[in-house]
């Protein structure tokens, strides 16, 4: 990240960096009223630990969450971290382990509750291109019927033939699953989809919208690179954040 990342002698290099990162994340979250209560995940994979995980605290508000705090757990969902006292939400971490176990490029997977993104969900026809974000995404969203609190582990068959070779899944009335190559990757595609369906929402309580063509959709995104940041996926606009989070509050970092 932008800023220097203090040191923290219980864990690996690779660890704590991780860590400070998945807690500037769930800051972000807060900040920008992505969360919901104490519920939903950002998870990330461990560097140089095989089958290891970093998860928030089963209670504790996206706003609270520390570097500390982040619980790591195996790809079953159970505690490595004994001395943590923290529960881990083993239910809500059903599809995230699908995903994670199933899929090497998914290092970092968000799923939230946002009011917008849920009821693009729960749309018939769900994303539709009628504005800018939402032509970057036509043509690479999954979706995946409702079948009911994911907490049953027959349904990842379904989940995962469903998502195919994409990588962000649209869960019918519930939410999108958004995955990365990287954490600020998958912070950026949540950001983006957020917006094009805020843009949707209310394009459409204002009467008949203006459909984006195919042919512009393909130009649109031939061209996207162009209007790219350098560092990779997400790098810069999630640095960004990370300076707005700290001058809110650094607690997050320790």
């Amino acid at each position: 990240m932008a800023t220097q990342l203090k040191s923290n002698s219980k864990y690996s290099e690779a660890e704590w960096t991780a860590r400070q990162e998945l807690a500037a994340c769930y800051r972000i979250f807060s900040m920008f009223g992505w969360d919901e209560l104490v519920f939903n995940h950002i998870t990330v994979k461990v560097p140089d630990e095989e089958g290891a995980f970093l998860i928030n605290p089963y209670g504790m508000h996206f706003g609270e969450i520390t570097a500390s705090s982040l619980i790591k757990i195996d790809i079953d969902g159970n505690k490595i971290d004994i001395d943590n006292p923290w529960h881990v939400n083993k239910a809500g971490f059903v599809q995230h382990s699908l995903f994670h176990r199933t899929l090497p490029d998914a290092h970092a997977i968000i799923h939230t509750h946002t009011t917008a993104t849920v009821a693009v969900c729960s749309l018939e026809g769900g994303l539709q291109p009628l504005n800018f974000y939402a032509c970057n995404f036509m043509g690479q969203l999954a979706y995946h019927d409702f079948e009911g609190v994911t907490v049953r582990e027959e349904e990842g068959a379904r989940l995962v033939e469903n998502l195919g070779n994409k990588r962000i899944l649209m869960l019918r009335n519930h939410g999108p699953v958004v995955m990365g190559k990287t954490l600020p990757d998958a912070f950026i595609k949540y950001w983006a989809l957020q917006r094009a369906c805020e843009h949707q929402m209310a394009t459409l309580q204002m009467g008949k919208p203006i459909t984006v063509s195919p042919e512009v959709i393909a130009v649109h995104q031939r061209d996207l690179y162009m209007a790219s940041p350098p560092g990779g996926s997400g790098r810069v606009e999630f640095d960004a954040m990370v300076r707005k989070a700290d001058r809110i509050d650094k607690s997050w970092r320790d």
